[in-house]
């Protein structure tokens, strides 16, 4: 088995594709329209000195940011730690 490890304070998400979807007309809106989103899953870290997020957090990335690749049938997006932008964390309701 390969894994695929990031270097250089870069950060390897999986990405979250969803496939067609279909209007309530029956129209089907392809993938190459639709706006791809800005959250991922960490799937790896380089060796980033006190990272604020750790494999499996939700995070959320800068527009146009990193690269796209496929590895062993799965998508991930390598980009710079400094583009992600915030992470997802569960809070207790007041």
């Amino acid at each position: 088995m390969k894994d695929l490890q990031p270097i250089n304070q870069q950060v390897l998400l999986e990405l979250i594709i969803s496939k067609e979807e279909k209007t309530v007309s029956g129209i089907i809106i392809p993938d190459t329209v639709k706006e791809k989103p800005q959250y991922a899953m960490v799937a790896a870290l380089s060796g980033i000195e006190k990272p604020e997020i750790s494999i499996g957090d939700m995070v959320f990335y800068k527009n146009f940011s990193g690269n796209e690749i496929e590895f062993e049938g799965k998508d991930y997006l390598i980009i710079p730690y400094t583009d992600i932008l915030g992470k997802v964390v569960e809070t207790d309701k007041i």
